[in-house]
């Protein structure tokens, strides 16, 4: 037998054993995600919220940007679930089309940040040398910073808004990703399967992008899920500062700023996206720790 046909034997026993490992951790780690209350509470508020984002205009109540100054600042009621703000906006209907703009974030942030933290790990820990030390020292450097700091460092530079808030927030966390995916490539890189492909002539960017790339996903996976949390709170606090979602739209932590100047008479005007900021991240954090649980093969 030759070296080409063993090497292509060994890759094809490879992957089927990773297909069947990966279906057997799925099936069974659905069934500890069910039973697991907390991941289960996580998995349903983030549903809750792709379900209130999708169906907003039918579960408002009212306008959300439409003003009535002689009904402002009025609290929970029947008519206005969660009172009216300074503008007497309906607070419960901007809560409802503010999911939109937190998901709006949360995916452009994590499209961007997935395959530019994947690339630059994989690339790095396949590589080594010259490159590996150029791609950390550059992450060494974004990740020395705070990341609402260096956030606000960028907004500052490219203006205030909505987009340019979210270059900014994915500009500072992909660094942890490619740090996760160096560190899962340098144990990959020498396994059997690798060496095999290896043999048969296969090219890096092959190797990389076929072989490493898709073993190093469930990790980047649980990783962005987490990072989800961060990037709520990055946004919500850029909001706050005037620098993310300009008014009038219904951003958290615009309505937060928007409402501190009452909120010590006017509680509701900043314990309502508080809350709905707090519940979320924290929503994100439970069920990061539950796909952790899921795709960890050592679980």
């Amino acid at each position: 037998m030759t070296n080409s046909t063993m090497a292509s034997s060994a890759t094809s026993k490879s992957t089927s054993a990773g297909m069947v490992m990966l279906l057997q951790m799925l099936v069974h780690g659905s069934k500890r995600i069910i039973h697991n209350p907390l991941t289960a509470a996580g998995l349903f508020v983030v549903m809750l919220l792709l379900i209130v984002a999708m169906f907003a205009p039918w579960i408002a109540t009212h306008n959300p940007l439409a003003q009535e100054l002689s009904n402002s600042l009025q609290p929970p009621s029947s008519e206005h679930w969660f009172g009216t703000d300074e503008f007497g906006r309906d607070i419960f209907s901007r809560l409802v089309y503010g999911s939109r703009i937190t998901l709006y974030i949360i995916t452009l942030v994590t499209v961007i940040v997935g395959p530019i933290g994947l690339a630059i790990g994989t690339i790095s820990g396949y590589f080594g040398g010259v490159i590996d030390t150029i791609f950390m020292r550059i992450t060494d450097i974004f990740i020395s910073f705070p990341g609402l700091v260096l956030a606000l460092a960028f907004v500052a530079a490219l203006g205030p808004g909505l987009e340019h808030a979210v270059i900014a927030i994915a500009l500072t966390s992909w660094p942890p990703i490619a740090r996760l995916a160096r560190a899962e490539t340098l144990q990959l890189r020498k396994a059997d399967y690798i060496v095999a492909v290896q043999l048969q002539g296969a090219s890096s960017t092959r190797i990389i992008f076929r072989h490493i790339v898709p073993m190093c996903l469930s990790s980047v996976i649980v990783r962005l899920t987490m990072n989800m949390a961060g990037i709520i709170l990055t946004a919500a606090g850029l909001g706050f500062l005037g620098l993310g979602a300009q008014a009038p739209l219904p951003e958290w932590g615009a309505m937060i700023s928007t409402g501190r100047s009452y909120m010590l008479e006017h509680w509701w005007l900043v314990a309502a996206p508080g809350a709905a900021i707090m519940l979320v991240s924290l929503a994100f954090n439970l069920l990061g720790d539950g796909l952790r649980d899921l795709l960890d093969p050592r679980n």
